[in-house]
Order: C-alpha cells, then structure tokens, then sequence
C-alpha cells in the first residue's frame, strides 16, 4: 500500500513517524510530509497547500494519513472526493495519536483496516463508525475486495447493506465453493435480495440480485517501448475476447519493473479499472512452471519470458493461455485458485 502521511506540529510529526516506521515494516511504502520548520530526517517539506498536496496523493497513493485536526483534513479532500470505488483511503488522527478516525474509503479502500493498524501503533483508539461494522454485519465491499471481486450494482449493494442493518435476511449463492459459514444475516435460503458470485451474464437468481464477478485472471502484458493505449488496448481485448474473458474478470496487469513508468501499460491498467503491478526479473525467474522461453527477451530483459511468468506471479495459479505476440506486444493470462474466505 503506497501511504502518504502529514502532520503540521512538532508533536504531529513525531505521531506520523512512528507510524511510518512500524507501517513500512510491514512492507507498506510510506512518505512523510511535515511543514519546513519541523522537518526531521525523512522528511519531506511541505510546500503547497494541504489542499494541493491531497490533490497529488489522490493521484498516486492508496491512502492519506493526516496527523492533525479533522477539519484540516475534510477541507483538504472535499475537492477531490469522487467515488467511493477509487477514491483512497483517509485517515486521521490527532497529534498524539490518541484517537484514529477513518473518514473516507472504509471499507474498499481499506480505511477502517488501517485506522486499526494505526491505533495499534500508537496505542490510541480507533474510531468506525460505518454501520455493518459498528453492528457486526457482513459487509460486502470489504467480502468483495478481499476476495478478488468486482462490485456489478454500487446502489444495490449499498441496498443489501440497509436490509442487513434492518434485520433482514439477505440470500448468499455462489458457482465458487467457500470456506467457513455464511455470516450473521446471510442464508442459503431464497430471498427477496441476495448475492451471487458468478461470471455469468445476467443471472439473477433473486428479485434483487446483486452479483459479484470473480476477477479470476491476471494478464501478462509486455511491449516495446512507446506502444500507445489504442494499440495495447485493440491487442489485449482480443485477446481476452478469444479466451471468453470479460475485461471484468481480470485482477491485475502484469509485467516486468523496468516497464512500471511505460505510460501505455498504465493507461490500460486504469482503463480496465485494474492495478498494475511490476516484478523484478529475479521474481520473474522464480515463477513455477514451464515457459515459452526468447533469448531475444533475456538479453534485453534478463528474463526469458515476460508476460507469461508475469502472469503466473501476479495469480499465483497457472497459465489457461500462452503467450501471444503481435506487433511489439505480448500477452498472456493465467487464473487464480478460486476459493471464497469469509473472515
């Protein structure tokens, strides 16, 4: 997770460096930001307005940590909130770390999470307040992020939350065999609303069915440099369209790091709504399994095959399609395990 953190007193950014501290090592990548006359060793000054500076890490970060007063906070973001299906994470908590406060993206972009993991670092309390949390409910955007799911009806969705919240029995079906029971409020039994994880169009087992689509695919995607979003775009479509893929269906585009700033795989990635995500060669190489192996591609990568083994990293599963290649562009697309978890 890419956390942007800030603080504007002494005090505040004491509080944002332990919190980066203990939350890098955990893998997350963290930058603080801190006003020049407090700045400390890692450190970055603030030289734009809160406002300016939410605005960039809208851009680039999977979540905001304000270590400061909320109305700093809300008044920083209120330009730049749009969706709460790409919006990232806010969190704040005063300069002491005593109470940690999720204020946008609870549960998709994992704000509630995090508001945990902070108030763990800091000793401080966490603050939810999202009703399927403060009442102990299934929440299906938190089940649908976890488990790798793409949301087809945001309003419905928010609908199977309010019945749950009201007492109401909610239907659970799906063609993906699950471990563990069905939460408080879910039933195998018929309902008038309900949730079905399937990849099938238009199958509505309920009256109101919300259906949740398996992202099941990662895609292995390389290309010469300076290949344009049309180009990446009519290539990698046909090429899910031949396997029987929708663009819904995929997790995540893969390719090799020294590929993570080509402005084409990015812009592809964003368009089909997805992340994209680099491994180095080295990763690359540890992939199992056997590959379509090019020596033209190990001299100029170090690895022998891109998109394949990128594909198999990025799923943790196997290859359902080999590589093809056409015009510069290679793709490839592997599938993951599929299992449901409820937590």
């Amino acid at each position: 997770m890419k956390i942007r953190l800030i603080s504007y007193s002494q005090r505040g950014r004491d509080t944002a460096r332990d919190i980066a501290a203990a939350l890098a090592a955990e893998g997350h990548e963290c930058r603080r930001f801190a006003l020049p006359k407090y700045l400390s060793e890692g450190d970055e000054p603030l030289t734009v307005s809160c406002s300016e500076w939410a605005g960039e890490a809208f851009t680039d970060a999977d979540a905001l940590v304000f270590c400061c007063a909320a109305g700093i906070a809300v008044r920083a973001i209120a330009p730049w909130v749009k969706d709460k299906t790409t919006d990232p994470a806010v969190v704040v908590t005063d300069e002491k770390g005593l109470f940690v406060v999720p204020v946008l993206s609870g549960h998709i972009g994992g704000a509630n999470e995090l508001a945990v993991e902070i108030a763990r670092i800091t000793g401080g309390t966490p603050v939810v307040t999202t009703a399927t949390d403060v009442n102990g409910l299934f929440a299906v955007d938190v089940f649908a992020e976890k488990n790798g799911l793409f949301i087809t009806d945001m309003k419905l969705a928010k609908e199977v939350s309010a019945a749950l919240v009201g007492g109401k029995k909610v239907a659970f079906r799906s063609d993906i065999p699950w471990e563990g029971n069905l939460p408080t409020g879910l039933t195998a039994e018929p309902q008038e609303i309900g949730v079905y994880v399937s990849a099938k169009d238009g199958a509505e087992p309920f009256e109101k069915t919300l259906r949740l689509i398996p992202r099941r695919f990662a895609a292995g995607v390389g290309c010469r440099r300076g290949k344009s979003l049309e180009e990446l775009r009519a290539f990698v479509s046909a090429q899910l369209a031949g396997c029987g893929v929708s663009p819904r269906e995929l997790r995540c585009v893969a390719s090799i790091d020294i590929k993570k700033d080509e402005p084409g795989l990015i812009a592809l990635a964003d368009e089909l709504g997805t992340p994209f995500v680099t491994y180095t060669a080295e990763k690359l190489m540890s992939a199992p399994g056997e590959f379509s192996v090019s020596e033209f591609v190990r001299s100029q990568t170090g690895v022998d095959s891109v998109c394949e083994r990128a594909a198999v990293v990025a799923s943790g599963g196997k290859l359902v399609k080999k590589k093809t290649a056409e015009d510069g562009m290679t793709f490839a697309l592997a599938k993951y395990e599929e299992a449901l978890h409820f937590e």
